[in-house]
Formats: structure tokens, C-alpha cells, sequence
């Protein structure tokens, strides 16, 4: 089941890179359909660029070694706000359980209208213990926006969505190879093959102070 939830986040993730490199195909990667690999979420700052490796510095403090795979796309984050959603938009939101019921924000991410539907579901996520990733559609099917609390639907579901201040909401942007350099922050779903090395065909960048919050 986690393997399936995480080729769902890959797949959105890798639309949104071919939205800013058209003439990219939205395909699965091949090496995300090995058996014998699995997703991993990598999350840091780039420490060394040598061709199609980076060198990225995690937030749990490790140093990893992450391939870029041939013709592997690059999808950049640009600074949004609570205000930017509007009825109809199709949102990923991070969230965690709140003690009064119904889920607090941890991040939201508003998509592009191109990219409507995608990965389409709610399901574990790793952004912190516990949380989950809701991608839906605000207002359309459901009861709407009320203040900073967002009503989302999926599936033919609803969820309620508390979006606290100072949550980071950001949007995707245009982005390339060239925005890989040492000290960016990056967002990568990389497959960890059975030696444990890592391999990635897409990868999202940060850029003017905005980095990616997923």
C-alpha cells in the first residue's frame, strides 16, 4: 500500500514537471515500476553538483548522493497565498489531525488548471508523523471557503481543512537544470534501488527565498 501512495505522489510530481517542460510525456518512470525499488522522499539543501548527481544535504542532517535520471524533469515553486484559492482550484494540502477535530495545514500547494485531477486522493505522507497529503478540488463539489478553512473534495469525499497563518502556500513555476546548485533547497522523490542508491526523474527546486514546502 505505501509503495502504490507513493508512485500517486510521484505521479503528481511528475506532471507538474512536464507542465513547465512540454514537451515532456506524462509517463510513469521506469525505474518507479520496479518491484525490487521503492520510494523515498528526499528533502535538504544541494551541497555539490557533478553532472547528473547532486549531492544533497537532508534535514535529518545526512549527506545522500541522488542520480538524476536521463531526461529527468525539474519543476520550480513560486510564492502564493490563502487568498490565490479560489472556488474550483485543485489543491495538495499537507495536514495533520488538530485535537478539535478536522486537519490543520502544514503546507498548501495550488495547481496549475492543466494539472486538475492529478494524484486525486488523500493518503499518508511523511512531511511530519501522522500527517497526509489531500489532493482535491476546492469549493466545486462541496460547501466552499469559509475564512482561512478550506472544504475539499476527492473521490466523491469531503474533508475539512484548517489553514493556520504563516502556512506556507506556494504555486509551481518554470524551472530547469540550471536552478541545480549548491545551497538550493529541493523536494525528491527518489527510487532506492536495492544497494541503496538513489535515482530520480523528477526533482523540485526552490528559488528566490521560496522553497518547496512538501
Amino acid at each position: 500500500m505505501n509503495k502504490m501512495i507513493s508512485r500517486i505522489a510521484a505521479r503528481a510530481l511528475l506532471a507538474a514537471s512536464t507542465l513547465v517542460l512540454p514537451a515532456a510525456s506524462f509517463v510513469m518512470p521506469a525505474v518507479a515500476q520496479a518491484q525490487n525499488a521503492e520510494q523515498v522522499h528526499v528533502r535538504g539543501s544541494i551541497v555539490a553538483v557533478d553532472g547528473s548527481r547532486i549531492k544533497v544535504r537532508t534535514r535529518e542532517g545526512r549527506t545522500v548522493d541522488v542520480t538524476l535520471a536521463e531526461g529527468a524533469r525539474v519543476a520550480g515553486v513560486a510564492r502564493a497565498d490563502i487568498g490565490d484559492i479560489k472556488p474550483g482550484d485543485f489543491v495538495g494540502i499537507a495536514s495533520l489531525p488538530k485535537a478539535d477535530g478536522g486537519d490543520g495545514a502544514l503546507e498548501v500547494l495550488i495547481f496549475p488548471p492543466a494539472m486538475k485531477g492529478t494524484g486525486e486522493g488523500s493518503y499518508g505522507w511523511d512531511l511530519k508523523p501522522n500527517s497526509s497529503m489531500t489532493n482535491a478540488t476546492v469549493a466545486n463539489a462541496v460547501k466552499g471557503v469559509d475564512g482561512h478553512t478550506v472544504t475539499v473534495s476527492y473521490h466523491g469525499k469531503e474533508k475539512k481543512i484548517a489553514i493556520p497563518p504563516g502556512t506556507p502556500v506556494v504555486t509551481l513555476a518554470p524551472a530547469g537544470m540550471k536552478d541545480l546548485v549548491a545551497g538550493a533547497v529541493v523536494f525528491v522523490p527518489a527510487m532506492k534501488g536495492d544497494k541503496g542508491a538513489l535515482t530520480a526523474q523528477q526533482i523540485v527546486v526552490g528559488a528566490n527565498g521560496v522553497v518547496p514546502p512538501m
